[in-house]
């Protein structure tokens, strides 16, 4: 292994849909239209969240952070990607790869915890709601965020720091619109058991781990809202969560089909089969944030109450 320099490698290309064209202009269109919804959407879920005071609640911090987590997830590679269209050159340095696989696992475990701290938020809402100023207070909902953001970020340091130490010095070809971390690692010439290894034990830390979280929690949120005796009482019990649980359904719905689908055995079945994993990756990593801030806003009427209270004030504010 000593005798492999990793500086032999010094950039990557980027296949994408390298080899169909027909393709390309079709998903720069829709790529473009979805990544300015991204930040059109999840930037008005910031801005009434920190403008409305009526806002500044445990769920609304939450939903903030992740609308702030998915609109830094899709930029630190949607631009890219839509770059690429436009030039013959589909490449990215060493560095600048290993910038956007720190970026990409950071954001993914992320918003993994977080997903789970907002069901803690509507466990504690619907189950508990005498003790839920005292149990979600502000000392408490801010660590749960900031521990998400930094559990995220140190499991993003090593994995990266792992992939990125192992030699490359053969194909520098990565078949995937970004630098995904196991593209990558298929290049690599050496052993990447290691890598391998950690991978499961972050998997099972910040996929299982919450994924199990949220179903226990959402067992004790359907038994106490079934106990609830009138039907109006359980309809605004539930649509209390069910956003949340929208979201959580596209987006480990999402992770399931990418990774639990069969694998194809012939060739030809397997270049196609490769071009799907390609579009549901995209489908994960640009249309999950698209719907967050869609689902938030339109199955919610304080975040539509908030939005119309911004906009007559600022006409208010136009007129005087």
């Amino acid at each position: 292994m000593g005798k492999y320099n990793q500086s032999s490698v010094t950039e990557f290309v980027l296949l994408g849909l390298t080899g169909y064209p027909e393709l390309e202009a079709i998903y720069f269109v829709l790529v473009l239209c979805m990544y300015l919804v991204i930040l059109l959407g999840n930037g008005v879920i910031i801005t009434v969240s920190v403008c409305d005071s009526h806002l500044h609640t445990p769920m609304y911090f939450f939903l903030s952070n992740l609308s702030f987590l998915d609109i830094c997830y899709t930029s630190s590679s949607i631009p890219l990607f839509l770059s690429s269209f436009l030039t013959s050159k589909k490449t990215i340095s060493f560095s600048g790869c290993g910038v956007q696989m720190f970026l990409s696992f950071a954001m993914g475990a992320t918003e993994c915890v977080l997903l789970s701290m907002m069901a803690f938020d509507r466990y504690v809402a619907i189950c508990n709601p005498l003790r839920y100023p005292i149990i979600m207070s502000k000392t408490s909902y801010v660590p749960m965020a900031a521990g998400s953001w930094i559990a995220g970020g140190v499991n993003s340091v090593l994995q990266t720091s792992l992939a990125m130490k192992l030699p490359f010095c053969g194909d520098n070809v990565i078949n995937h619109f970004t630098c995904e971390i196991l593209a990558v690692l298929k290049l690599a010439c050496a052993d990447i058991s290691i890598n391998i290894i950690s991978m499961v034990v972050a998997n099972v830390i910040f996929l299982v781990a919450p994924v199990l979280f949220i179903f226990i929690s959402y067992v004790f949120i359907l038994s106490t809202i079934l106990r609830i005796p009138s039907a109006e009482g359980k309809r605004k019990a539930f649509s209390t969560c069910s956003a949340h649980l929208t979201v959580v359904i596209i987006f480990y719905g999402t992770i399931l089909f990418m990774y639990a689908k069969p694998k194809a055995k012939d060739s030809s079945g397997a270049d196609k089969e490769q071009v799907t994993d390609k579009i549901i990756s995209l489908f994960y990593g640009v249309v999950t944030p698209m719907l967050n801030p869609l689902i938030y806003s339109l199955r919610n009427k304080d975040v539509k109450a908030a939005v119309k209270n911004i906009l007559c004030r600022k006409r208010f504010l136009e007129g005087m």
